[in-house]
């Protein structure tokens, strides 16, 4: 068989996306009844103002996967991600999942995500250069 090496557009890459979601789902049946469940919150001041925020969703087999967690800088030790963090993991509770993940940098908050009883389960050594990339669980309760 030949074949050619090219650049997928926009359709051949949501092909692609779609023939290896189905072939998981082939191997491990979803454990919830919709396949992505999105569970974000975000805090804001009287005025509207972001203050910061937490985006996550629920995927496939009733796990958290947490994306993104950001506080505004002059309104980081207050309090804000702590209590959006839980928020987003309590929701997620609501929704049958039995575990969080997400991934931090070692410039970014592994201490804050180990507070909140996270576990390192991997390192990625020199991701960035000169850095560490953490990959980190936790199991809900």
């Amino acid at each position: 068989m030949e074949y050619e090496i090219a650049i997928p557009d926009r359709e051949e890459e949501e092909a692609l996306d779609d023939e290896l979601m189905a072939y998981n789902l082939g191997q491990v049946p979803p454990a919830q009844a919709e396949p992505f469940i999105k569970i974000c919150r975000c805090a804001k001041d009287e005025s509207g103002q972001l203050l910061g925020g937490v985006l996550a969703c629920s995927m496939l087999w009733r796990v958290l996967s947490v994306e993104t967690v950001w506080v505004r800088e002059d309104c980081r030790k207050m309090g804000i991600a702590q209590r959006l963090l839980a928020e987003v993991e309590k929701e997620a509770l609501r929704h049958d999942c039995y575990m969080a993940q997400l991934d931090t940098f070692d410039f970014q908050a592994r201490e804050f995500y180990e507070k909140q009883g996270y576990q390192v389960f991997g390192t990625l050594p020199d991701m960035p250069k000169g850095h560490q990339r953490y990959y980190m669980y936790k199991l809900l309760q």
